[in-house]
């Protein structure tokens, strides 16, 4: 993992960079984030972490653009039921949860990957899973097991 660079942040809003003896914006810290980096912001006033506070203003930002990263719904539950539920939430299970998601896309593409350079015939293959991952297979496999009975009874009955 990355070292974690410091800001701090002035009471006009700047933040500066104290790696690199320089002032950023916003942008400048979702890049380094995305490049891998952790950062840590710390008001120069208080002292105090301010850390997540400016990670949020970045999402916020990134909602502005994209006109909404979470539903409405959601957005109506976390202000009813206030920071605490939210806290414990995010915390304990959100986090683990995308990281979990992250490491499996991960492997998958790797997987692809070596399946692509190996040179396999994937239709096949993708016929067969999405046949057997249909969520609703065992339903139609057994409606229509009823309907074959149903119609055999149907002839049995009609020809007696």
């Amino acid at each position: 993992m990355s070292r974690k660079i410091t800001l701090r942040k002035y009471p006009n809003r700047r933040l500066y960079d104290t790696e690199n003896s320089t002032y950023v914006n916003l942008r400048d810290v979702e890049t380094l984030i995305k490049q891998g980096r952790q950062v840590e912001v710390v008001d120069v006033k208080t002292n105090e972490d301010v850390t997540a506070f400016i990670l949020t203003q970045i999402i916020m930002e990134q909602v502005k653009k994209n006109n909404a990263m979470l539903p409405s719904s959601l957005l109506h539950l976390i202000i009813r039921f206030g920071e605490d539920v939210l806290s414990d939430f995010f915390s304990s299970h959100l986090e683990k949860t995308l990281q979990s998601y992250l490491n499996y896309k991960k492997a998958m593409d790797e997987q692809f990957k070596i399946y692509i350079e190996l040179g396999m015939d994937f239709s096949s293959i993708a016929k067969k899973t999405m046949k057997e991952l249909s969520p609703f297979q065992s339903f139609f496999e057994h409606s229509q097991d009823e309907t074959d009975r149903k119609s055999k009874k149907d002839e049995s009955d009609s020809k007696n």
